[in-house]
């Protein structure tokens, strides 16, 4: 019986594994599971998470001060602020363009420190890691890029985010994946221009993006995010199905061609009911 995870096998490099869960807690898995690989933008996903405890806790605020004059802990989590990919000199007014970039999450990062009293990646590890028992997944330095995981690590953080409650409220889940600013245009990475380019808060928005790195077939709500380091991660909230994949190549026309056609038959095989069920 197939998978849908047989295409792994094709992808470069030494290592590689790719695995999915479904609401009703049906999860399949291959290749090394266990073993660490490298997140990079990734990373902001568990970034975003942690502020967004900080918020619950109610030591940050999504709409205070933050980041530029006239920018937010939002619109910074949203890449609305202004700051281009890399420095701290504004590139455009906030709330008028889509700027994916590190140096949002740079100055999040800063701001969760400061009020935490913990460096950014024990803050992480506290309010998420723990809780999620994500015991092989650190993120050493930069909250924007510098994360390890495994694929076992990566499906427990798609579970919080398919059905919350561990660590974060379905609330605070709803609006984290409610598009912010829906109008704004801007580039994707590897992909091109998008009017619009729909965000959320640290996850971007399928939305109706082609082409994309997730499954034509993904709803629109579906979100995620993907990093240079050949990592991904996608939740789609109307399917109830999320799916990780995790290589030890570098993102590149390999990966754009890949992803959609693994996510596709994730999806397939992931609606088809189980053996024995009703």
């Amino acid at each position: 019986m197939t998978t849908g995870l047989e295409s792994i096998e094709r992808w470069p490099g030494q290592h590689r594994a790719a695995g999915w869960l479904a609401r009703d807690g049906r999860t399949e898995l291959a290749g090394d599971v266990d073993h660490v690989f490298a997140l990079a933008s990734v990373t902001k996903v568990l970034t975003a998470a942690s502020v967004l405890v900080a918020v619950e806790e109610e030591i940050l605020a999504l709409d205070e001060p933050a980041g530029p004059p006239e920018s937010t802990v939002r619109l910074l989590l949203c890449h609305a602020s202004g700051l281009p990919f890399d420095g701290d000199v504004p590139i455009a007014p906030p709330g008028q363009r889509r700027i994916y970039g590190n140096a949002a999450f740079e100055v999040l990062g800063q701001l969760l420190s400061a009020r935490s009293g913990l460096a950014v990646g024990d803050y992480v590890r506290e309010a998420v890691l723990v809780p999620l028992d994500m015991a092989s997944t650190t993120v050493p330095g930069s909250p924007a890029h510098s994360g390890r995981s495994t694929l076992r690590d990566l499906l427990r953080l798609a579970g919080e985010l398919l059905a919350p409650g561990r660590v974060l409220a379905p609330a605070t889940v709803a609006e984290a994946t409610r598009p912010q600013l829906p109008d704004l245009v801007g580039l994707l990475p590897g992909f091109g221009r998008f009017d619009p380019n729909p965000w959320g808060l640290g996850v971007e928005l399928h939305g109706t993006k082609a082409p994309h790195w997730m499954p034509p077939a993904a709803s629109p709500e579906t979100f995620g995010h993907f990093g240079q380091s050949g990592a991904f991660l996608w939740v789609d909230p109307v399917a109830g199905v999320a799916c990780a994949g995790l290589a030890d190549a570098a993102f590149g026309p390999w990966a754009a061609d890949a992803w959609p056609v693994l996510g596709a038959a994730v999806l397939a095989r992931s609606a088809v009911d189980p053996p024995g069920r009703q």
